[in-house]
């Protein structure tokens, strides 16, 4: 028989742990700052806010945290410019951890590249010179894109010296009367209506079913008939496909997916946001692809 094997060495006991770190108060990180008040954060939203500032890097490069950089290096506009940004984002009820990864990706977004978007000028809005190019894949039956319409539209001329907006169809399958909803808008584009009969069909959205289409052409001044018999055609097949292909290209999951030359936008659809993204790729394109010295 075999000896019996060894007893085995007794198990070293585990080091001592330190007590947990109680976290800064959200008073002492947030007040002080010139120029900056946020004192009318909700006080969950101001311990997200106060998480943010110690954990997260100011964008503009140097190697202070957020909170510091606003404390110490008082000149740098990237740094307010962020903390407002983060104080929208946490008053929207978003945990401190969220923020943090959708800041990193934000500002990582300006230096990946960029996709090359081909826009179709007839269905662009604003000045074809403006800094900035915002494009959108939309489907004229997503509920989301409904939503999202009136807002960018908005915002591009609220900004016309800044912004041209572009819109690319992108029917999804999920959607049976994308696909001819599509068509009527190129068609309508076609006889110089693009925009007359966007609006109609987005004020329609529930209601988009091929035999609902003509009617809308007529209320904007077309001939329905000849769009009923383009719809039991394939005339626009290859053009949509060929926008979804570029949509394919870019990455996007779903609609609305918004881009700011050529970069991936997905800071949500406000007005500030919009603006905010605007003015950071405004500066971007004017200093050569790099921030602004502070």
């Amino acid at each position: 028989a075999k000896a019996p094997p060894p007893p085995a060495a007794a198990a070293p006991r585990p080091a001592a742990v330190p007590a947990a770190v109680p976290s800064q108060d959200p008073a002492q990180v947030l007040t002080g700052i010139p120029g900056m008040d946020f004192s009318s954060l909700p006080p969950a939203a101001k311990r997200e806010l106060a998480t943010v500032f110690s954990d997260e890097f100011c964008y503009c490069g140097c190697p202070h945290s957020l909170g510091a950089c606003l404390k110490q290096h008082t000149t740098c506009k990237h740094a307010k410019r962020m903390a407002r940004l983060s104080a929208r984002l946490v008053s929207e009820g978003g945990p401190a951890s969220e923020v943090i990864v959708t800041l990193s990706k934000y500002y990582a977004s300006f230096r990946e590249p960029r996709t090359a978007l081909k826009v179709d000028p007839r269905m662009c809005q604003g000045n074809a010179n403006a800094p900035v190019t915002v494009a959108e894949f939309s489907d004229f039956e997503c509920p989301f894109c409904g939503k999202a319409r009136p807002i960018l539209e908005g915002f591009a001329r609220k900004h016309p010296a800044e912004v041209r907006f572009c819109f690319l169809p992108f029917p999804l399958g999920i959607h049976p009367n994308a696909v001819p909803a599509a068509q009527a808008v190129l068609w309508a584009r076609d006889q110089g209506k693009f925009w007359q009969m966007h609006d109609a069909l987005f004020g329609q959205q529930e209601n988009l079913k091929p035999e609902a289409l003509p009617a809308l052409a007529k209320s904007v001044g077309l001939d329905g008939d000849k769009l009923a018999a383009v719809l039991k055609t394939e005339q626009y097949k290859d053009e949509i496909e060929g926008f979804r292909a570029q949509g394919r290209t870019a990455a996007i999951t779903g609609t609305p997916s918004v881009f700011f030359n050529g970069r991936a936008y997905d800071l949500g659809y406000q007005e500030e946001q919009l603006s905010h993204s605007m003015e950071d790729e405004v500066e971007w394109r004017a200093n050569n692809n790099a921030w602004a010295a502070d």
